[in-house]
C-alpha cells in the first residue's frame, strides 16, 4: 500500500500501487483544484479518517471529496458506483518523487475529451 494525506493530516488515501499514467486535466473543476488524477478499481482504495465533505454539480453522478479541514481534494467516487466501479485519487497528495517515469495523459476536458500522452512528468509536477 502507497499513503497520502490531505495537507492536514485529517484524511488518509491509501492505494494498492504507483499509477503508471496520471491523468492531468483541464475541466472546469480540475483546473482550479489543480489535481492529478490516478484512476483505482474502487474496492482497493481505502480512505481513511473524518471530516470529509463532497461536491457534486450538472448529473450529480460524480463527488469530488475534500477534507473538511484544509480543504485538499483527496478523490472523485461515483453517487451511486455500480459493481466494479473506479475511483480517481488525486496524486497531488503523495509525495512527488513517486511520479518519476509516470506517464502524463493531457485530457482536454474544456473542449473537446481528447487526451494527448506525455513520456514524462513536467517538471513542475515532479
Amino acid at each position: 500500500m502507497i499513503t497520502g494525506t490531505c495537507h492536514c493530516g485529517a484524511l488518509r488515501v491509501e492505494v494498492p500501487s504507483k499509477p503508471s499514467t496520471i491523468t492531468d486535466c483541464n475541466c472546469s473543476v480540475c483546473r482550479r483544484y489543480g489535481t492529478l488524477w490516478a484512476y483505482y478499481k474502487a474496492n482497493t482504495v481505502r480512505v481513511v479518517g473524518t471530516g470529509k465533505r463532497s461536491y457534486s454539480w450538472g448529473r450529480k453522478h460524480l463527488r469530488f471529496v475534500r477534507c473538511g479541514t484544509c480543504g485538499c481534494i483527496t478523490h472523485w467516487e461515483g453517487v451511486h458506483p455500480p459493481k466494479g466501479a473506479r475511483v480517481g485519487v488525486n496524486w497531488r497528495n503523495f509525495e512527488p518523487g513517486l511520479l518519476k517515469k509516470v506517464r502524463v495523459r493531457q485530457l482536454d476536458g474544456a473542449h473537446n475529451w481528447k487526451a494527448r500522452y506525455l513520456n514524462r512528468v513536467p517538471h513542475a509536477i515532479a
